[in-house]
C-alpha cells in the first residue's frame, strides 16, 4: 500500500491496518519530513484522541490530511504509532 500526495510517496508499507474505511500505516513507513503537526484534534469514543498533520510535498500543502492515535484507547492499543490520511493523499 502507497499514500501519494502531489505525486509523491509520502507513505508505503506491507503491514497496515484497514479499520473504518481508512488505511493506517506503520509511523516507521511514513516520511516524517512530509508531515507538520497541527493543533487539530478530535475524539472517537472507542479509539480516543487524533492529533493531525498537514501534509507537504513540492511547494503543496493538503492542511490537517493526516491523523494518528498518539495515545489510543484500550480497544485501539494497535492504532498506536500508525498514520491514516485522507483529503487529497490518494491511498492505495
Amino acid at each position: 500500500m502507497k499514500a501519494v500526495f502531489n505525486q509523491q510517496v509520502i507513505a508505503q508499507s506491507n503491514e497496515t491496518v484497514l479499520i473504518e474505511g481508512n488505511r493506517y500505516f506503520p509511523r516507521d513507513s511514513v516520511n516524517m519530513e512530509m508531515l507538520e503537526a497541527s493543533d487539530h484534534t478530535t475524539v472517537c469514543p472507542w479509539k480516543g484522541t487524533a492529533s493531525y498533520y498537514s501534509v507537504k510535498a513540492d511547494g503543496k500543502t493538503c492542511v490537517e490530511a493526516a491523523w494518528s492515535y498518539e495515545d489510543p484507547k484500550a480497544d485501539a492499543a494497535h492504532l498506536k504509532d500508525m498514520i491514516a490520511f485522507w483529503r487529497e493523499v490518494e491511498v492505495g
